[in-house]
């Protein structure tokens, strides 16, 4: 496998070099990248158990679709990739841009732009990323960030915690 290119960027995400994937990892360094929530019709949030495989998180449930943005690569453009890649989603399927994490141990160092789409599948899951994926109602979701369910990877409880504040009225319907 080969190790891919990384910017390394500052406190206020700005590029200040590039590394390799394994060196920003071990290093600890802030890099960025990209999760997107794939909703369905009746609001329900598709989420991606991870590959055994994986060097972070194996076997987690986590995000719909997430991965590191590439050096010289944009979030928009990451956010594209990742979901075709991943998902087998079209590179034409329309992505709301909903809000940015910063950097922190939380999540990995990684300034993360989340996204979301309405798509109801099916899908073509990328086995060597994806174990399994499933539908799962909001309110199951919820439930199991609150109890710090330990299935869940660290960084899909953190932007599910922020994705609950910024839509408290689609929550509670």
């Amino acid at each position: 496998m080969i190790d891919e290119l990384l910017s390394i960027v500052d406190k206020n995400d700005q590029v200040i070099g590039t590394r390799t994937r394994s060196e920003v990892h071990e290093l600890g360094l802030c890099h960025r990248a990209v999760h997107i929530l794939v909703f369905n019709d009746q609001q329900q949030l598709f989420l991606q158990k991870r590959s055994m495989n994986k060097d972070e998180n194996p076997g987690l449930w986590d995000t719909s679709a997430a991965g590191h943005v590439d050096a010289g690569e944009s979030y928009a453009m990451c956010a594209t990739r990742e979901i075709h890649e991943e998902l087998g989603i079209g590179t034409d399927k329309m992505l709301k841009s909903l809000f940015k994490l910063p950097a922190s141990e939380k999540t990995g160092m990684e300034f993360i732009k989340v996204y979301q789409c309405i798509d109801n599948g099916p899908f073509i899951l990328a086995s060597d990323e994806i174990e399994d994926g499933n539908w799962f109602s909001l309110k199951d979701i919820a439930e199991r960030v609150a109890d710090n369910d330990t299935r869940l990877t660290d960084s899909f409880k953190t932007l599910w915690r922020q994705f609950e504040s910024c839509n408290k009225d689609l929550l509670t319907e």
